[in-house]
């Protein structure tokens, strides 16, 4: 059992986990090492630190201008390994990257593999593999203790969900709704359809990310589903502070139920 699924489950057994999104440096590296540390520090069971990406298709509006904004600093895969490995000396709260795969292609998959585990990152979560690439690219990670998130969404069908399923490790991302990210006023109904259906091919963890923005939110989240993911929702506050780190911490406090 990796780092990640005993993390989320003993989350559970508590209530459930808390899992924030950030996009490595937004705004700059050293304020978004800052930012990871008071996640860790606040309680986050795992964290999700986003690559930049020049077409962050699956991303809504807020974060596809922090990924802009990371870009324009000249944030690299490179750095956000670096700030990894610096996250590492302070924190063993497991860290996700989610990523596109064509940063990963570029940096050359074996050599990224060795140099993530290298600077402390569990798991990999990539949004445009699927099916034998998946396999595949899952395969050669785990050879380094990596693990490949799954997504699932409420239009997988249950062939693939079980096929999904069968070959996951960590955890499994539920998305909540079709569509890009961001917060939204309400969580959707076929999210927990959704756990419930996955529930029936798998005992790993199931967090439910994509809209999840209030407290009363992830409180609904975890009666069905073992962790909440907010990602938009801590991206928009650090877009607009003056004190990133404060703001994050004063938003997150109203948050946590």
């Amino acid at each position: 059992m990796s780092r990640i699924t005993d993390k989320l489950s003993e989350a559970r057994r508590r209530g459930g986990g808390f899992i924030p999104f950030v996009t490595a440096g937004d705004p700059d590296v050293a304020t978004s090492l800052s930012i990871a540390l008071k996640l860790a520090e606040l309680g986050a069971d795992v964290i999700e630190l986003g690559v930049p990406f020049s077409d962050p298709m699956a991303d809504g509006p807020t974060i596809q201008r922090s990924s802009q904004r990371a870009l324009d600093k000249g944030t690299t895969l490179g750095d956000v390994l670096n700030l990894s490995s610096e996250f590492r000396k302070h924190s063993d709260v497991p860290l996700v990257l989610f990523s596109y795969f064509n940063p990963i292609l570029r940096f050359g998959l074996e050599d990224f593999a060795r140099a993530a585990a290298e600077s402390g990152i569990d798991g990999v979560l990539l949004t445009d593999v699927i099916e034998d690439e998946a396999t595949v690219i899952s395969k050669q990670f785990a050879e380094h203790n990596i693990d490949l998130i799954s997504l699932v969404a409420p239009t997988t069908t249950d062939e693939r969900l079980e096929t999904i399923c069968k070959n996951a490790r960590g955890f499994i991302y539920a998305v909540s709704r079709t569509g890009v990210t961001g917060a939204r006023e309400g969580t959707s109904a076929e999210a927990e359809k959704l756990v419930n259906r996955a529930r029936q091919f798998t005992d790993l963890p199931i967090a439910v990310g994509f809209g999840i923005s209030t407290a009363e939110q992830i409180t609904d989240v975890w009666r069905y589903a073992d962790a909440a993911v907010v990602g938009s929702a801590i991206v928009s506050v650090i877009e607009k502070a003056t004190d990133p780190v404060a703001e994050v911490e004063k938003f997150l406090r109203h948050l946590l139920p």
